[in-house]
C-alpha cells in the first residue's frame, strides 16, 4: 500500500478521499494549502500526491512546477473542476502524470492510482543494462536524471524526458507507438494530444543529436511512433 499525501482545501471531498483511500489501505496525510503542500512534498515520505488545482497560497500547477524543479519524483494526479483541454495540457506538461475532473468516481479514481504506482515501480526498476545509459558518447543517470553529453556539458533532464528515453531505450531498434508511448508514461490512452509526446522528443533531439534536424538515435516512424537507435553506424 501507498503513503498517499491530498492536497484539498474543500473539507468534505478531504473527507471523503480518506475515507476511501484508507479504507484501501493506504496511509494518506491532508494538507489544505499549496505552501504547505510544497514543503510537504520535499520533505519526502509520500509515494504519490493528489493535488488540487485551484488552492490558497500556491495554486497546484505552482506546486507542481516548484516540486519537479526541485528534484521530485513521486507521482502527481491533478484533481480538479477545470475541465479545458489546455488546462490538462498545462499539468502535463508541468509535470503531472494524470488529471482527472471533478466530480470523478471513487472507482475511477483509485483505478488511476493503482496505475500510476504500477508506473512508478516501473521507471524505478533499473535498466537492464543498469541505472546508466550511454549513447553516442553521452550518459544519462535515471536516478539522478542528470545527463553528460559527449560535449562535456551536463544538464537535468526532466522526469518525462528521462521516462521516455527509457522506454525508448529499452526497445532499442523496434518502433515504440506513440499510445504505447501515452499509456507508458502518463497511463491512459485517451490523451488529449499527441503534441507533448512529439515535444519531448524534440526535446531529446536538441540535446543529444548533432543535428536535430537529421536525427540518428531519435527517428520518426510516419503516423505511427518513433524508434531509438544506440548504435546508428550498426543500424
Amino acid at each position: 500500500m501507498a503513503r498517499i499525501l491530498i492536497v484539498e482545501d474543500e473539507e468534505h471531498i478531504a473527507e471523503a478521499l480518506l475515507l476511501h483511500l484508507e479504507g484501501a489501505g493506504h496511509s494518506c496525510r491532508h494538507v489544505d494549502n499549496g505552501d504547505t503542500a510544497l514543503r510537504v512534498i520535499l520533505e519526502g515520505g509520500s509515494d504519490l500526491v493528489l493535488l488540487d488545482v485551484m488552492l490558497p497560497g500556491l495554486d497546484g500547477f505552482e506546486v507542481c512546477r516548484r516540486a519537479r524543479e526541485k528534484g521530485a519524483r513521486l507521482p502527481i494526479l491533478f484533481l480538479t473542476a477545470k475541465d479545458l483541454e489546455s488546462d490538462r495540457v498545462t499539468g502535463l506538461e508541468l509535470g503531472g502524470d494524470d488529471y482527472l475532473t471533478k466530480p470523478f468516481s471513487t472507482r475511477e479514481l483509485m483505478a488511476r492510482i493503482d496505475v500510476m504506482l504500477r508506473r512508478q515501480s516501473w521507471y524505478m526498476a533499473p535498466p537492464a543494462g543498469g541505472t546508466m545509459l550511454e549513447f553516442g558518447g553521452h550518459e544519462v543517470n535515471f536516478e539522478s536524471y542528470e545527463a553528460r553529453l559527449a560535449s562535456g556539458d551536463r544538464l537535468r533532464l526532466t522526469q518525462k524526458e528521462c521516462m521516455l528515453l527509457k522506454l525508448l531505450a529499452e526497445k532499442d531498434g523496434s518502433v515504440v507507438e506513440r499510445a504505447e508511448i501515452l499509456d507508458r508514461i502518463w497511463g491512459y490512452e485517451n490523451y488529449p494530444s499527441t503534441r507533448t509526446v512529439d515535444n519531448l522528443v524534440l526535446h531529446l533531439r536538441k540535446y543529444f543529436e548533432i543535428d536535430p534536424s537529421e536525427p540518428k538515435h531519435f527517428l520518426s516512424v510516419y503516423r505511427v511512433g518513433y524508434r531509438f537507435v544506440h548504435n546508428p553506424e550498426k543500424a
